[in-house]
């Protein structure tokens, strides 16, 4: 069938607009690659662009010999497993009651407004931080996790996912024997994956680049989210000496600015990891969880 000249016109600009987009979300990634696997002198003339200027693996190896660096990474791997583990257990044992009917579960419709509220209305920073004190969770890592640790948006999401689940199914899991929690977990989640690894992709990218809540929690900057150590890097607060861990030869390839942007790019690198595993359920569980039958 040959396609109208409208149509073809239509499809040019269409994917003139997404290179468009692509380029402007993929060069800002090339130009601080480029920047930080060039020398001192290049990236403090600004002549390097997208390509290395005297390439060096210098910032890099300065980074890794960082140890305020390495243990920030490592305290936002924890942080974002564990984060993102709590999220999607809260959620799903909260969506699959709240997908029920109210002759199922009496009080439904309250307990949905009960979280709804929370989505509309917030105490506020203050009573936050007074809470997370008086609970004893201050300067440990559970004063990241717990707070938001139930996402009502997630939850919203996975609760319309769960409807669309033929109820004929948990029905012949009852007749057999099981209860709603069995239901749940051999039933209800292995058919949710979409719904699952999508809800997991935003709960993994905002536990990783959460940073605000590092930074008033925790006392001991080795605690630190990696999040919240580049932005205190990018403040201009003294991360650690680079002086008292590096030979001067070393030293003398890496600046300030090719230090941070090494670190900004590692720092981007779990997150390009995990997303290609993810993307193909992305799609298909925005477009199921967010519409309602």
């Amino acid at each position: 069938m040959p396609y109208s000249t409208s149509y073809r016109i239509f499809t040019v600009l269409n994917i003139t607009f997404m290179v468009i987009i692509s380029l402007l979300c993929i060069v800002p990634f090339i130009h601080i690659l480029a920047i930080s696997l060039s020398s001192k002198a290049a990236a403090t003339a600004n002549i390097v662009q997208f390509w290395p200027v005297e390439f060096t693996w210098d910032s890099y190896v300065l980074s890794f010999e960082n140890p305020f660096f390495v243990k920030s990474f490592w305290n936002s791997l924890n942080r974002t497993v564990l984060g993102t583990a709590i999220s999607m257990v809260l959620c799903a044992t909260a969506a699959y009651p709240l997908s029920k009917e109210n002759r199922v579960f009496p009080g439904r419709t309250i307990y949905s407004w009960f979280f709804i509220f929370t989505m509309l209305f917030s105490a506020g920073l203050i009573p936050h931080y007074l809470l997370v004190v008086n609970l004893g969770l201050r300067n440990t890592i559970w004063a990241l996790v717990l707070p938001g640790a139930v996402n009502v948006f997630n939850m919203v999401l996975m609760l319309n996912f769960f409807r669309r689940i033929p109820k004929e199914l948990e029905e012949a899991a009852f007749i057999d024997g099981a209860g709603y929690f069995r239901a749940l977990v051999l039933i209800y989640l292995p058919l949710s994956l979409p719904s699952i690894a999508t809800l997991s992709l935003f709960s993994l990218v905002g536990q990783w680049n959460a940073w605000f809540d590092g930074l008033i929690y925790l006392n001991d900057m080795s605690d630190y989210p990696l999040a919240t150590l580049l932005q205190q890097m990018t403040a201009g607060a003294n991360v650690g000496s680079t002086d008292t861990y590096v030979d001067p030869e070393t030293l003398s390839n890496v600046s300030d600015r090719t230090l941070r942007t090494a670190q900004i790019f590692m720092s981007i690198i779990p997150i390009l990891i995990v997303y290609p595993l993810l993307q193909r359920y992305f799609v298909q569980g925005m477009t199921l969880g967010s519409v309602k039958e």
